[in-house]
């Protein structure tokens, strides 16, 4: 009998692991990236007509993090391919989050605690991924070539303006393939060692931040304790990401971390997702200041869709910051960015992006005017960014 009773405890405990592993990533995805189900607004005919002619480009998503296949439609978060290709997406920025502290929040976060060990345990990824920050990375790398190898023809990996300029003119074609660009939520994925840099270069990354919500050896963050600037390891990374054709990212920084950016700043800088401070006053969003600044190297802002970035989960919020950036500085410097998958609520999907697209619409912006801010802005900076100084990629 206690053979028995010890048999069946095994088989339940058995039973109870496996739908753990099985089940879980899934139960807290759906609860962390989420659609308000909130009424849309209603999109006129000149809209559809106008959204479906342009070529859009989202600076900022974090969909490698989570345990499902990229290529197919999924019935929870905001994107995969099937619906990059419903928005007419020509270009997605796939972000790597390697870390995030317990309780995170928009103001004051240690870098003592992280969520994403046990998501990697529990979403079986390669055990070399549950301790290791810098292979979270190259996992997440291996994953979105592993996407790009099954669908040659539907998503194209961009390294180089070579392969954007690939990218682009296969999307005259029917079949209009997505391109994926691959970026970093904070560098702390170094592991304090700027050489690492090579290794993430190598495996296709093109863009990235330097912090997320807590300070690091590189920088200070806008969410974390002591907020600094730039330390002198992150300025050593900086130039060497300029030298060699990665973007530099501004996103999460702190504003000490922003201003000694955008002062040694040599190519273009983008804000690859967030708000601006003069529609929505939140901590992480910018000032104008700022926003200025980041102009003045050439660079874009990009405008999220939640309300941590536009304090509503509306489309029309999200246009009002854009409009507020056109003004102050210029269109060529508009972008989208919408952390979709960052564990965000929003109140629509990348399906569904013609919102944004009236949403500018009702808000003023010319034709001309939303194909820059949609993605042609974002197109010119990425392009010029990804050739390292010295010579063509």
């Amino acid at each position: 009998m206690r053979r028995r009773l010890l048999i069946g405890a095994g088989v339940l405990v058995l039973t109870l692991a496996g739908a753990f592993f099985a089940l879980g990533p899934g139960i807290v995805e759906r609860g962390m990236n989420r659609i308000d189900g909130k009424p849309l607004i209603e999109v006129s005919e000149e809209a559809k007509a106008l959204h479906a002619t342009l070529t859009i480009v989202d600076l900022h998503s974090d969909t490698l993090l989570w345990k499902r296949d990229l290529l197919d439609a999924a019935d929870r978060g905001h994107m995969d391919l099937p619906r990059l290709q419903q928005g007419n997406v020509a270009l997605q920025v796939f972000s790597s989050v390697t870390k995030t502290p317990k309780g995170q929040n928009y103001d004051a976060n240690g870098a003592d605690t992280d969520n994403i060990t046990l998501l990697a345990v529990a979403q079986l990824q390669p055990i070399r991924t549950w301790n290791s920050l810098l292979e979270r990375s190259l996992w997440h790398a291996e994953k979105l070539e592993a996407a790009v190898e099954t669908a040659r023809e539907r998503l194209y990996q961009v390294w180089s303006p070579t392969d954007l300029e690939r990218l682009l003119r296969a999307r005259t074609d029917a079949n209009r393939p997505v391109g994926a660009l691959f970026s970093a939520e904070g560098l702390q994925s170094l592991e304090g060692n700027p050489d690492n840099l090579d290794r993430l270069y190598a495996v296709g990354m093109r863009m990235a931040g330097l912090t997320h919500f807590f300070d690091n050896a590189l920088a200070g963050s806008m969410h974390g304790l002591e907020k600094g600037g730039l330390t002198p390891m992150g300025r050593d990374v900086v130039r060497r990401m300029e030298r060699m054709g990665m973007i530099v990212d501004i996103a999460h920084c702190s504003h000490q971390c922003v201003a000694d950016i955008l002062a040694m700043a040599q190519r273009p800088v983008v804000s690859s997702h967030g708000g601006v401070q003069a529609t929505c006053e939140v901590n992480r969003n910018l000032t104008d200041a700022e926003i200025r600044g980041v102009a003045a190297t050439g660079g874009i802002i990009g405008v999220g869709y939640w309300e941590g970035a536009v304090c509503d989960t509306s489309p029309r919020a999200a246009a009002k910051a854009m409009k507020h950036v056109r003004d102050l500085v210029g269109i060529e410097h508009v972008a989208l960015g919408s952390d979709y998958d960052g564990a965000t609520t929003v109140r629509f999907d990348t399906a569904q992006l013609v919102q944004v697209t009236q949403a500018l619409m009702d808000e003023g912006f010319s034709e001309d005017e939303i194909r820059a801010a949609m993605g042609g802005n974002a197109l010119r900076v990425i392009g010029e960014g990804l050739v390292p100084q010295g010579g063509a990629a």
